[in-house]
């Protein structure tokens, strides 16, 4: 492990950004602020703009022209946060460490020099953990439900309350770029890795403007990620289910047939109870097909071997 490999090391925050033009000017001022502050570092900031439908890579594109600490890589289209997160990663290899973090300003710029103490401290995996959250109503119960979910189903320990937001130094960020798949969960690959660690509390703010652009629909595919990369757990409880269906099927019939040489029936006998019992038996399988076909997708998605991302333009200001 290599701390402070220069005399004055080299930190880039890298952002993923996507249809966050009401977000952007408070960003780059922020930044810039923490960046006048020094604080002992040499900064970059990798702003990757994936794909955004606004403003937002054209403002980018100014700011990079204001202030050469800042460079901006457009892709082609919208990858997906993950995809853009693996760009600005490799974008940012050459610097000492790497904090990775969300546009919206949830979590505030203002908590990255805890980050790079921690660092210089000896840890090679600085995560930020939260202790509060702004979310509210559904969002909230989701993002709680979640964690305590994947808690109990992940092979491997990941810790709670942890997200993008955090700093890898040069030796993680080397290995973590050593990881092929392209069904990415940041908080489960960047325990995987190992290192030294330490956490940085702090408090999750609300958006600092607009609407958040994670749906519904992709805070589930990314849940699904993380349970499909880190667990066999699925599988097992299908196993579990067929043990569990297939003794009670044989007791039921048992219980029948015992019931029958008996003469203890007195009732005529009906459809309904074998209907539920298809039913029920359909739908074991139904789940199970389905699992397997979500470790059978993400087998078939890594087999392709397409890259994460297309790159269209690199903006760089002029130093």
């Amino acid at each position: 492990m290599t701390l402070n490999p220069g005399p004055v090391p080299v930190v880039a925050l890298v952002i993923p950004v996507f249809n966050e033009e009401p977000v952007i000017p408070e960003l780059c001022a922020r930044l810039t602020a923490l960046f006048d502050g020094g604080h002992g570092c040499t900064w970059r900031a990798v702003l990757v703009d994936d794909g955004s439908r606004d403003r937002s890579a054209e403002l980018l594109r100014a700011q990079a022209a204001r202030d050469p600490r800042f460079e901006v890589i457009e892709l082609s289209r919208n990858f997906g946060f993950q995809s853009a997160l693996a760009a600005g990663l490799t974008q940012a290899r050459g610097a000492d460490a790497v904090v990775t973090m969300d546009a919206d300003l949830q979590d505030p710029p203002e908590v990255i020099p805890a980050l790079v103490a921690a660092w210089r401290g000896g840890a090679e995996v600085v995560r930020a953990t939260r202790r509060s959250r702004a979310e509210t109503g559904m969002r909230r119960a989701g993002f709680d439900l979640f964690h305590t979910v994947f808690r109990h189903l992940s092979d491997f320990p990941i810790e709670p309350n942890t997200g993008t937001f955090g700093l890898l130094g040069r030796d993680a960020i080397e290995a973590y770029q050593q990881l092929p798949e392209r069904h990415r969960f940041f908080p489960g690959l960047r325990a995987w890795i190992g290192f030294p660690s330490a956490d940085v509390h702090y408090d999750r703010q609300e958006r600092a403007a607009g609407q958040p652009q994670q749906t519904f629909r992709r805070l589930v595919r990314y849940a699904l990620d993380g349970v499909f990369s880190f667990s066999h757990m699925p599988l097992r409880m299908l196993t579990y289910a067929g043990i569990f269906v297939a003794f009670m099927g044989f007791a039921a019939g048992l219980f029948f047939i015992l019931w029958r040489l008996f003469r203890f029936e007195q009732s005529p006998t009906g459809f309904t109870t074998l209907a539920a019992l298809i039913t029920f038996l359909g739908g074991v399988q139904l789940i199970g097909i389905g699992v397997l076909g979500e470790y059978l997708g993400r087998m078939y998605d890594e087999v392709k071997q397409r890259p994460l991302f297309v790159v269209k333009r690199r903006t760089v200001g002029k130093r």
